[in-house]
């Protein structure tokens, strides 16, 4: 089974470079991000011509996340995080997919930091901790996938010393990351690639793609029982050399349909 994430930076606007990668990459879950489309102006129907369900939770102009699936019915269980009612950010949504559990997220930004940008991102990742130790308690196999708008350390950004102050690599910010993997949470692209300079987003200046010059934001998180059954994780690096693409590159993993026989010591 193969899972994706990919902030599409405007649905309706690059438009025709999703329904591209859906039919090249043909991925079995997408997730995606910063839809920037109210609830009513989603392209149900040109996802659905290349054989996609699909659930969202939209907002002008800004936000919004979306779930498709060409693998069975997608089984919303909720969507924003619990605790805050009163958020009117469109975030996070999740749903039963196959046999899986997946939270679809896009962390705010933060920027500038300090600031109530900043406050609310802290705020944010707090209400995604508590809800995500809920999510394990479960033992279900769960995913959580998105833009996490985080570099968790120096090997996920290109020249980390001119980050240090940006909301993004800010400590409490990595520090806010790890102790959310560290309640059981398994980074599956760093899994996969523990030692290599690999990234999800390259800006759209300075010739960010061409020279590398990139950070790795976009983030899939699986939960015991979906580790198991991780075969690979990976980045469609060149999508993000399209014509009027997205910042961000589709990131992906495969599951396994059983979790790995473990060799006997």
């Amino acid at each position: 089974m193969k899972i994706a994430t990919y902030n599409v930076n405007g649905v309706n606007g690059r438009l025709p470079v999703l329904l591209r990668w859906l039919a090249e990459s043909q991925p079995d879950v997408a997730v995606l991000q910063e839809l920037k489309a109210p609830q009513d102006k989603f392209p149900e129907a040109a996802v659905r011509d290349l054989g996609y369900d699909a659930i969202w939770h939209g907002q002008k102009s800004w936000n919004g996340v979306a779930m498709l699936s060409r693998v069975g019915e997608i089984h919303e269980t909720r969507r924003g995080l619990p605790g805050d009612p009163d958020d009117t950010q469109s975030r996070y949504i999740e749903a039963a997919v196959n046999g899986i559990l997946i939270g679809g997220l896009y962390m705010p930004n933060g920027n500038p930091r300090p600031g109530p940008k900043f406050e609310y991102k802290m705020t944010w990742f707090e209400k995604l901790i508590e809800h995500a130790a809920g999510l394990l308690e479960s033992k279900l196999p769960v995913m959580l996938a998105g833009d996490f708008n985080v570099m968790p350390t120096e090997r996920d950004v290109h020249k980390p010393e001119r980050w240090l102050e940006d909301a993004l690599f800010a400590p409490e910010v990595r520090e806010a990351f790890f102790r959310l993997t560290g309640q059981g949470w398994t980074d599956a692209l760093r899994t996969i690639h523990p030692d290599e300079t690999i990234y999800t987003f390259f800006d759209y200046f300075r010739n960010a793609y061409a020279r590398n010059a990139g950070l790795r934001i976009d983030h899939l998180l699986l939960s015991p029982a979906l580790a198991d059954r991780l075969v690979d994780a990976q980045v469609d690096r060149d999508v993000r050399g399209w014509e009027k693409t997205s910042d961000h590159a589709p990131v992906w993993i495969e599951l396994a349909d059983k979790p790995k026989l473990r060799s006997r010591a």
